[in-house]
């Protein structure tokens, strides 16, 4: 029995649900699921440009787990890139240190501060979000 997997640490949600490819013209392509570990894992290695173990600590993770979860995401942005497939955002095995929330109008994307009692969005004052999990 394997043992269960810990949870990845994630400083904050990805700014989108997805991507499309251009000029894609069959609609049964399908997608590729890219879970919010792995797309922290690119973040933190390419965009970031930490090293594995920098970004292993950060994520809460050994530096060959952390290997393994940004070879799955580059392996899964390849192959959509190859197969001209969508990709979705999905939550997967992680938790994050704050609770993010989504304007349901403006789909800004922000945390509250413990001492606002009310929940609303910084942007347009809306009162319609919802807890990102």
């Amino acid at each position: 029995m394997p043992r269960r997997k810990r949870l990845r640490k994630i400083v904050a949600p990805p700014g989108f649900k997805g991507y499309r490819p251009f000029g894609n013209t069959s609609r049964n392509s399908g997608f590729i699921e890219l879970l919010y570990e792995e797309y922290e894992a690119i973040k933190l290695a390419d965009y970031d440009l930490l090293n594995h173990q920098e970004a292993a600590d950060l994520m809460g993770v050994s530096r060959p787990t952390f290997a393994r979860i940004y070879e799955s995401a580059r392996r899964k942005i390849a192959r959509a890139f190859v197969e001209t497939k969508e990709i979705r955002t999905f939550y997967g095995n992680a938790w994050m240190n704050e609770n993010w929330y989504r304007c349901l109008d403006c789909s800004a994307k922000f945390t509250i501060p413990l001492n606002l009692p009310e929940k609303t969005c910084p942007l347009c004052k809306s009162v319609h979000v919802e807890l990102i999990a």
